[in-house]
């Protein structure tokens, strides 16, 4: 009689609080995680086939079929997905040499890259060839703090987007390092170079409030860490508001796991990067809360090679 009693009361208080309302059923639907996976690489260098067999540790890794099966696989896993580069997609093998990079730019259109910024060496073939090869590209190439004014890239590169995953907003721009004393004047022609933390500030600002972004991610160019002060990724962190996270390239960094830094308003910016020729494929996976805040959930380097193809 007692544990029916109990549960009569149970029952009835459960009752009440169900009509009053009260019950937290709606609370618990509101608190449903919505979740987005990051793919990213840099600093490819034109290495579309995998590392031949004699080339010690790195034999049989990369190549661009292995890296479209993971991420054809990631896809059918996960349903909102982003795959970024970080520059660098031109020079380094004979590919480049003969192609000037269209097999570059169409393997990664083939692979649904969403996005990419400009590194050093996708000036190589002088910045005439870079505009020449974006006829094959069906992704933006993003760059901020690059002025294109009568230059062939005039129009043809943007600051940012923004993209829509599922109830998501994502918002990412690009930095490219400096190119005076690093390219050939006459490859980057009258590009300008703009002063890349003063542009990520304002461009950040804007994406978070204005474009009400969830989520801001900068493509960087500029460098994992040097050790004088010249602009990196670890102190564009350090110097800037409003950015979640940054996608490096440029030093050919291998980071087992991100590192996380503060930011001038003491919250914490994710910074990833993952080596260089496409050995590796960058994986981020963030949660996002019932009022839309992120939280990074999973982070793996994955290693590029004969184990990942037809999967």
């Amino acid at each position: 009689m007692l544990n029916r009693r109990s549960f009569l009361i149970k029952s009835t208080l459960g009752s009440g609080l169900l009509l009053a309302g009260q019950f937290p059923f709606e609370s618990l639907a509101a608190e449903k995680t919505r979740r987005l996976t990051i793919l990213h690489t840099n600093d490819v260098h034109s290495r579309l086939e995998p590392f031949p067999a004699d080339a010690g540790k790195n034999a049989f890794q990369g190549g661009v079929a292995a890296r479209a099966a993971l991420i054809e696989k990631i896809r059918r896993e996960e349903e909102q997905v982003l795959v970024l580069d970080a520059g660098d997609i031109f020079q380094g093998t004979p590919y480049f040499n003969l192609y000037k990079g269209e097999p570059e730019i169409k393997a990664m259109s083939m692979m649904g890259y969403d996005a990419t910024t400009m590194g050093n060496h996708d000036f190589d073939a002088g910045i005439e060839g870079f505009a020449h090869q974006l006829v094959h590209a069906r992704f933006p190439v993003l760059v901020a703090n690059y002025d294109f004014t009568e230059t062939p890239l005039e129009g043809k590169t943007q600051p940012y987007a923004l993209f829509k995953k599922g109830d998501i907003k994502v918002g990412i721009f690009g930095l490219g390092i400096q190119l005076k004393g690093l390219v050939p004047d006459d490859a980057y022609g009258k590009t300008k170079y703009l002063e890349p933390i003063a542009i990520a500030n304002s461009v950040a600002e804007r994406l978070k409030r204005k474009e009400k972004c969830d989520l801001v991610i900068c493509l960087s160019h500029l460098g994992y860490e040097y050790n004088y002060r010249k602009v990196s990724d670890l102190l564009l962190a350090k110097e800037t508001e409003h950015i979640d996270l940054i996608i490096g390239g440029h030093t050919h960094t291998f980071l087992d796991e991100p590192a996380m830094v503060k930011n001038k308003k003491g919250e914490d910016v994710v910074i990833n990067q993952v080596g260089w020729a496409g050995l590796r494929l960058g994986r981020l996976d963030f949660v996002f809360d019932s009022k839309k805040s992120s939280k990074l959930s999973n982070a793996q380097s994955v290693i590029i090679g004969k184990q990942t193809r037809g999967l």
